[in-house]
């Protein structure tokens, strides 16, 4: 279902994770749970995966992670400060003590001048640990090629976030 790169990666994450005991969450938007999909390919995810929160919609980034109602309009659901926020408040909302954050443009429609298609916001926040973010500007590559490209993004975060 996933190209051997991203299943490679995801393996490696995996298995240094577990090594250091560590329950990772997950909570994605454009990604539509692509991500707890990539973890749970493999037999023994358990281990380390804890949950996957989808929250697609504005409403669902509130109810679900906490996030304020006025945060999401001040700034816009693709953004540093909302993937900050779904990131701590999936650590919040779970057992996990590891979390990664995906919002964006996937596309092919919904970019703007200012976020356009292919603009993802990634944030990976860890117990005691300032929270990472990344901006990415992926292009108007496919929607397909976004969402596997935010992956890679997102795994690597969490790779700089266990030691």
């Amino acid at each position: 279902m996933f190209p051997d790169r991203l299943r490679n990666l995801c393996l490696l994450v995996s298995d240094e994770a577990r090594e250091r005991r560590i329950k990772i969450a997950t909570a994605e938007s454009c990604t539509g749970g692509l991500l707890a999909g990539l973890f749970t390919e493999f037999s023994g995810s358990s281990d380390v995966f804890e949950r996957g929160f989808v929250t697609y919609s504005n409403r669902a980034k509130e109810e679900v992670l906490g996030i304020p109602g006025d945060m999401i309009a001040d700034y816009g659901a693709v953004s540093e400060a909302v993937a900050r926020l779904m990131a701590e408040g999936a650590l919040e909302h779970s057992r996990a003590n590891l979390s990664v954050a995906i919002t964006g443009v996937a596309g092919p429609g919904g970019g703007t001048p200012m976020k356009p298609v292919g603009t993802v916001h990634i944030a990976c926040a860890r117990e005691n640990k300032a929270v990472l973010h990344e901006a990415c500007y992926f292009g108007d590559i496919g929607r397909d090629q976004v969402r596997l490209a935010s992956l890679e993004t997102a795994l690597e975060m969490i790779r700089k976030q266990i030691p």
